[in-house]
């Protein structure tokens, strides 16, 4: 089922319009925010960054839902900037998790699309975010916790510990997580897609 999700997304993407017309009738809603920087510090996007990220999530919207029209499932897409990049979330629909597939690959392949039909209108490439039923979420605290437990277990032991394969979403997750721990240090190695985390004693 998964890969039939996929695979439909795929030959429909060149002729799903994706301009920002109105979207009445079409199963599930949108809404739009932009994130406003933390009280004391400053916000590294200009007006016109700020404005292209907006527009980026405005398309991508437009674009998802037509993609859950077009499959007939229902959910709420949520629009939204944080750290210079679009944000883009669909959450509220039963069915929603066959377009996550195993461990997020049906995911990755719809958020490589949407930056595809985002980049057709912009012009500009695309580093724009997907999640759909929270899967990021979940995974980010998940992979967070792991990668805090692996440094614990290296700093403990001065042993190096190599972790399964994981996607560069994954693996950036587990780093930021490592170099919160004195004394560890973390390294990808291999080739995609068998690239790994290593997580090192420091010297």
């Amino acid at each position: 089922m998964t890969e039939t999700l996929a695979t439909e997304a795929a030959m429909t993407e060149a002729d799903m319009p994706v301009e920002g017309e109105g979207m009445a009738g079409v199963a599930g809603t949108v809404r739009s925010s932009a994130r406003e920087a933390p009280e004391g510090s400053e916000s590294s996007e200009s007006p016109a960054n700020e404005e292209l990220l907006v527009r980026e999530g405005d398309v991508a919207g437009d674009y998802l839902e037509r993609l859950l029209d077009l499959v007939d499932y229902d959910g709420d897409i949520d629009l939204d900037v944080e750290a210079g990049r679009a944000m883009v979330s669909i959450d509220g629909g039963k069915d929603l998790t066959k377009l996550v597939g195993p461990r997020g690959a049906v995911l990755e392949a719809l958020q490589e699309l949407t930056r595809l039909a985002v980049q057709q209108q912009t012009g500009a490439r695309s580093r724009l975010m997907l999640d759909i039923a929270q899967w990021r979420s979940a995974r980010r605290s998940d992979l967070s916790e792991l990668g805090r437990s692996t440094a614990a277990r290296v700093r403990a032991s001065g042993e190096p510990v190599q972790l399964q394969p994981m996607t560069p979403f994954e693996r950036k997750i587990v780093h930021d997580a490592v170099a919160d721990v004195d004394g560890v240090h973390s390294e990808s190695e291999g080739e995609e897609p068998r690239r790994y985390v290593v997580v090192f004693p420091s010297a």
